[in-house]
C-alpha cells in the first residue's frame, strides 16, 4: 500500500528520486542542498520505505515541495526507485542517496554533460567522502571478473588524478543520471535484487543495448558511505553475494560467464589471505564480532543465487534479444573497466 500528497501537475526536465528508510538524520542536509541548486527545472520524489523514525512527519512539515510517496514496509532500494519512477515526470531520472550533500551547481553540471552526449544513457558524478572531500568514493564503477563491482578510484586522493576518466562502465546509483529513453528500452532496477548490485545490473543492461556512460567530473556529491545500509553487516553481505551472481547470469558474455566459478574461487582465496594478514576487508571481518554470521550470510547468498538461476536465465534471454553490443565487444568493455580482487578488498 502507498500514500502520497496531492501534487500539482508539472513536467520538470529532471526528476530526482530519493529512497529513504529511517534516514531522518540525513534528510535535512540532503534536501537543503537540493533546494539550493542553481538549476531549478527539477522535482524531488522521495519514497519512504516504511520508516519508523519520524521521517514522514518531518518531511511533511519542513519540505512541502518534496513529492512524498509513503510505503507501509521496506521495499528495498531497487523497488523503492521503481515505485518513485511511476511518479517521476522528467526526461532525465536522477537517483540520489539520502545520506548525501550536493554542490549548488551539481545538477547544472550533470544535466550539461547529459545534454552534450546524446548517445550516453547514463551519467555519473564525482562522489567524494562526506567527511574528507579530497578522498574519492566513486568515479563511476569498475567490475571484477566474477561480477563483484565497486566505485572506481575509491579512497584515492582526487588531486592525484592528472586526467580523470570521461567514459565509465556505468555510474553508481548513489548519485546518477539515467535518460528516460534508455529506461524505456531496458527497464529500470530489478525488483528481485532488493538492494546492492542493482546499479551494476542496470548499467550492464544499458551497455548491452548500446548506450554509453559518461562521467561528469565537476558534478560533486558528498557521501556518507554505507550510512543507511551498514558497512559490514550479514544482511548486506548476503545481498551482495547473491546479487552479483545474478548480475553475471543476466549480463555477462558466455565465455566470461563460464569462467565465473574459477574467478569466484580466486576471490575466496584472496579474501582468505586478507583475513590471515588482517588487511582491508579481512581486518573488518576480524573486527566485526559476528564472523559466524558473516560466513553464514555468504553461504546463504550462494544458495539463494542458485535458487534464482532459472528466473535469471529467463531475464537474460529477454536482454539478449535486444542487444546491440556483440559478446566480444561486451567482453572488451568489461575488461577495459576491470577491477582486480586486491582493489576490491582494499589489500
Amino acid at each position: 500500500m502507498r500514500l502520497r500528497n496531492n501534487w500539482p501537475a508539472m513536467c520538470p526536465r529532471v526528476s530526482i528520486i530519493i529512497v529513504n528508510w529511517n534516514g531522518l538524520e540525513h534528510l535535512e542536509t540532503c534536501l537543503d542542498s537540493l533546494h539550493g541548486q542553481t538549476f531549478k527545472d527539477f522535482e524531488v520524489v522521495l519514497v519512504d520505505n516504511g520508516s519508523q523514525d519520524g521521517s514522514v512527519n518531518f518531511l511533511r512539515k519542513r519540505y512541502p515541495w518534496v513529492r512524498l510517496v509513503e510505503l507501509m514496509e521496506n521495499s528495498g532500494f531497487a523497488s523503492g526507485n521503481n515505485i518513485g519512477l511511476q511518479d517521476a515526470s522528467g526526461d532525465y531520472i536522477v537517483t540520489l542517496n539520502n545520506d548525501t550533500r550536493v554542490e549548488p551547481d551539481w545538477l547544472a553540471k550533470l544535466v550539461a554533460v547529459a545534454d552534450d552526449h546524446p548517445t550516453a544513457g547514463m551519467v555519473g558524478c564525482r562522489i567524494v567522502s562526506f567527511d574528507n572531500p579530497g578522498m574519492l568514493d566513486s568515479l563511476g564503477m569498475k567490475i571484477c571478473r566474477d561480477g563483484m563491482s565497486r566505485g572506481a578510484y575509491r579512497m584515492l586522493d582526487w588531486s592525484t588524478l592528472s586526467m580523470p576518466p570521461e567514459e565509465i562502465l556505468f555510474p553508481s546509483a548513489c548519485a546518477a543520471l539515467y535518460k528516460r529513453a534508455m529506461i524505456d528500452e531496458v527497464g529500470f532496477f530489478d525488483d528481485d535484487f532488493f538492494a546492492y548490485c542493482e546499479d551494476t545490473d542496470l548499467g550492464l543492461r544499458g551497455r548491452i543495448a548500446g548506450w554509453g556512460a559518461i562521467l561528469a567530473t565537476q558534478a560533486v556529491v558528498y557521501h556518507k558511505y554505507s550510512a543507511t545500509g551498514g558497512g559490514f553487516s550479514p544482511f548486506k553481505l548476503y545481498l551482495v553475494e547473491r546479487n552479483h551472481y545474478w548480475v553475471v547470469l543476466k549480463n555477462f558474455p558466455l565465455l566470461l560467464l563460464m569462467m565465473v566459478p574459477f574467478y569466484t574461487l580466486s576471490r575466496y582465496l584472496v579474501q582468505a589471505r586478507a583475513i590471515t594478514v588482517s588487511r582491508g576487508s579481512g581486518e573488518e571481518f576480524l573486527a566485526s564480532g559476528s564472523r559466524g554470521a558473516l560466513v553464514g550470510a555468504v553461504l546463504k547468498g550462494m544458495v539463494s543465487a542458485l535458487s534464482g538461476v532459472p528466473r535469471m536465465f529467463r531475464k537474460r534471454r529477454r536482454i539478449m534479444r535486444c542487444r546491440k553490443l556483440s559478446g566480444s565487444a561486451m567482453t572488451r568493455l568489461l575488461l577495459r573497466h576491470q577491477l582486480n580482487f586486491q582493489e576490491l578488498l582494499d589489500i
